[in-house]
């Protein structure tokens, strides 16, 4: 295929939009990369960012170094050729930069701004930052972030350099399908620090008090301020604890009314280390949890039977005119040795039973597609 246009042309019409999970390049994934940081760290269990490195290495073998900047995604590569969506959006959880001002929470992820090519590498679009790990290297460190993702001219939304930078949605304009908004919140369930939160004249997250209806009423304000014809909405939230299939009856209700109120296309959810149900309300998209996309957990025992080295990637394709989901196709990967593996046969048969069982109590059924990826069935609504 030459291009996009050419793709398009053989594509039923909208809106091709890439999203996963979290994405952590710092530790020892940056210590892989050309031009990595202090390897110093301030956890109880490891005093280098090289200790990830060579965990990873025992479990699955060597390291060929450094990576270059497209090796940590290897096969989702493949597949971004593949599908050309017309936006890739993922949640960024490692501040870019060298900051030595870390906050003292256990666990702190950062990577240089000179490896932060990885990101140009993948054509990312849009970062969301609202999250657990965006202030490990404080406000400092967010500053950084924000500054050398400007320069690469990657979308934020989030956090930012205060709250109405903060709450500001990114808008990408997508050549001939309109505009795609996507505003990004946190909640401290999912490890945020309250002091963390943007204020008017302090750095920050786009942190939530509650999942109220003030809360949705404010968002539904947000989006009816910046909508226009045409426009496709997501919003993406962290929430949530790392581990567990669990869908509250509190966020599933949370879930539904930004789509009953302010008719967003997608609730992007993530902050879980696995993936979780989906669910299709009114014919749009709802990711309660996206899982990881990449991290330097390799090595690391614990919670083994969530399988959190199995990544995906989710290819949502939206009717702007009508602004619901036309078709979701997922491709699962794996973490191996710091970059993304095809699964095996079994990998993949036992994600799909698993994704299967939790979305089937929404309503929802992921299967094997003809092409051997996976793909959401839902009951239609008009």
């Amino acid at each position: 295929m030459s291009n996009r246009a050419d793709f398009d042309k053989m594509c039923p019409p909208g809106m091709r939009i890439f999203l996963c999970g979290d994405v952590m390049l710092g530790r020892g994934i940056d210590q892989a990369l050309p031009y990595p940081c202090a390897p110093g760290l301030h956890e109880e269990a490891m005093e280098s960012a090289v200790g990830y490195l060579q965990l990873a290495e025992r479990a699955n073998g060597p390291i060929l170094r450094p990576l270059n900047f497209a090796d940590v995604w290897g096969a989702a590569m493949e597949e971004w050729s593949r599908v050309q969506p017309h936006a890739r959006i993922i949640n960024l959880e490692t501040s870019i930069t060298r900051s030595d001002t870390y906050d003292p929470k256990g666990i702190n992820y950062r990577m240089s701004p000179e490896n932060a090519g990885c990101l140009t590498a993948a054509a990312v679009d849009c970062c969301v930052l609202a999250n657990n790990h965006v202030l490990d290297w404080g406000r400092a460190g967010l500053l950084d972030t924000l500054a050398r993702l400007e320069q690469l001219r990657i979308k934020t939304a989030g956090a930012g350099r205060d709250l109405r930078h903060a709450s500001a949605p990114a808008i990408l304009e997508i050549a001939g399908h309109g505009r795609l908004i996507v505003l990004s919140f946190a909640l401290v369930t999912s490890g945020v620090p309250r002091s963390w939160a943007a204020r008017g004249d302090a750095a920050g997250v786009n942190l939530l008090p509650a999942l109220s209806r003030a809360t949705v009423g404010a968002i539904a304000d947000q989006v009816a301020q910046v909508r226009q014809p045409r426009d496709v909405i997501i919003v993406s939230i962290h929430w949530g604890p790392n581990w567990g299939y669990e869908i509250t009856e509190e966020q599933r209700w949370f879930a539904h009314e930004p789509i009953e109120r302010a008719g967003i296309s997608i609730l992007h959810g993530h902050s879980s280390h696995h993936a979780k149900a989906i669910e299709v309300y009114k014919n749009r998209l709802i990711l309660y949890g996206c899982g990881d996309f990449l991290n330097d957990y390799e090595g690391i025992s614990g919670h083994d039977e969530f399988r959190d080295d199995l990544t995906l990637m989710y290819f949502a394709h939206i009717d702007p005119t009508s602004a619901v989901l036309v078709e979701l196709e997922m491709v699962p990967l794996q973490i191996r040795r710091f970059q993304l593996i095809r699964a095996s046969h079994a990998d993949f048969s036992w994600l799909q039973q698993t994704l299967d069982r939790v979305s089937q109590r929404l309503g929802a059924r992921v299967s094997f597609r003809s092409d051997g990826r996976l793909t959401l069935s839902w009951a239609q609504t008009v």
